[in-house]
């Protein structure tokens, strides 16, 4: 796809991933627990089904690159017993305020380094997720992991504990890229994690990044052949978010060896066009999937779900979060526990939930919410389906209709009878095409760019 410079300069500002809306920025400081008590209570009354999310946020070297939420720390075994305990704790706590009939549809267990656990943490972690809630059968439980320290040990008990999914932490198979980003992964070590997961008859996916100091057209070919060689179920290929002054240790990436602009979306389109050559189906802005495989029938059928992991299944009415910086959503809620690993531990010393920040959605916020997720998910809204819900015209949401005619005129949008769909080329900045739906925008900033 052929840009003109005009359009990379239209198109290359900052702007959300829009992994929730309203974004992180507009979450209050000091939220208060009591409403997130009643959210929990509301859930237990309308007996909704649940998701689990546990936060595991310890690594043992940092990555350049990461913008996640992560505590450095040597391999210890006493570290992760004693937040293995407090996991536990906080479960508990939370599990008081729901209803017997709640049953949890989803786990996830993400980080930082799930596998920095030993495999008898990590079993005494799944048994006490087990033991703590009704997981329905046949749901989903997927385990972030880094090949660097993942043991076949590690497998093996995720999988007798009925791990579903693995998540791979790859980037980037190019050892000067890995060298550059502080990490090193030889692509030996990739496949004999690779040849562990398959024995175990785990599905799996690959997390990729595009726009890493050093990466080359023929550098992302040769990764991407990796990559298909190794036929991942699922792969998410990410923008890397360059934000230093959120993530300090970004700093340490040399601004001059980063792709920009047109070379950073050469790197992507480049990436897309052949996972799509070697079998997998675009999901979204930035997953692929085998035609098979339960993601991309989400999308194909219009059930697809964009929340903090990216591109998802929606198999749960209500998200927990568990653990340090864990997120959740209930009842319109959006809460997130504290940062600070010693708050997080003395706040469950006092029998109190360590939240820290959150927001309570407005009516408004609900039907920006609905909308931006229709457009990052199906890449279309059907304003019928919207009034139907919401009992009002979309166009009436302020600032709409002006952003919807500029999409138009840059060709990022086709208006239909239903509303619009999102164009090829709008599906590149789809982002932007969200933006407009976002009444806090002007009041935001820090985000990364959208190219």
């Amino acid at each position: 796809m052929s840009l003109t410079l005009a359009q990379l300069e239209a198109f290359d500002i900052p702007g959300p991933r829009y992994t929730s809306y309203p974004t992180a920025p507009q979450w209050q400081n000091g939220f208060p627990v009591t409403t997130y008590h009643q959210a929990l209570q509301q859930s237990a009354l309308s007996h909704h089904s649940l998701s689990v999310y546990i936060h595991i946020p310890f690594c043992t070297k940092m990555c350049y690159y990461c913008g996640c939420n992560v505590i450095i720390r040597k391999q210890n075994e006493s570290v992760g017993d004693t937040y293995i305990g407090y996991l536990l704790k906080e479960m508990a706590l939370v599990r008081q305020q729901l209803s017997a009939t709640q049953v949890v549809k989803q786990v996830h267990l993400g980080g930082g380094t799930p596998n920095y656990l030993s495999p008898d943490q990590l079993t005494r972690l799944l048994v006490g997720i087990r033991h703590t809630f009704q997981i329905e059968a046949g749901s989903e439980i997927a385990v972030e992991v880094d090949p660097r320290t993942l043991t076949h040990e590690q497998v093996r008990v995720m999988a007798q504990q009925g791990v579903t999914r693995l998540s791979m932490g790859i980037q980037d198979t190019n050892p000067d890229v890995q060298a550059s980003i502080n990490r090193v992964q030889p692509i030996e070590m990739v496949r004999q994690a690779v040849d562990w997961v398959r024995a175990h008859g785990l599905s799996l996916n690959f997390d990729l990044i595009y726009g890493l100091p050093k990466q080359t057209h023929d550098g992302i070919v040769t990764t991407i052949g990796h990559v298909i060689a190794a036929s991942p179920d699922r792969i998410a290929l990410y923008s890397y978010a360059h934000v230093p002054w959120l993530k300090s240790h970004q700093s340490l990436l040399k601004p001059h060896q980063l792709p920009m602009g047109r070379d950073k979306l050469n790197l992507f389109l480049t990436a897309r066009d052949a996972l799509i050559a070697g079998g997998y189906q675009g999901v979204g802005m930035d997953h692929f999937a085998r035609p098979n495989d339960p993601l991309a029938v989400a999308y194909q059928t219009g059930t697809l779900y964009r929340n903090f992991m990216g591109y998802t299944l929606k198999p749960a009415d209500d998200a927990l979060g568990f653990g340090v910086t864990a997120i959740g959503h209930v009842k319109g809620v959006y809460i997130q526990n504290t940062k600070d690993l010693a708050q997080y531990y003395h706040g469950l010393d006092t029998e109190q939930l360590p939240i820290d920040r959150g927001l309570a959605l407005s009516q408004d916020d609900r039907m920006r919410q609905w909308v931006i997720q229709s457009i990052m998910c199906q890449f279309k809204l059907d304003a019928a389906a919207f009034s139907q819900l919401f009992g009002c015209d979309v166009m009436a949401l302020e600032g709409v209709p002006a952003h919807l005619q500029a999409c138009e005129s840059k060709g990022l949008i086709n208006k239909s009878q239903s509303g619009f769909e999102v164009t090829e080329l709008g599906k590149l900045f789809v982002r932007i095409v969200a933006m407009g739906f976002d009444a806090y925008l002007a009041q935001s900033g820090g985000f990364s760019r959208t190219i």
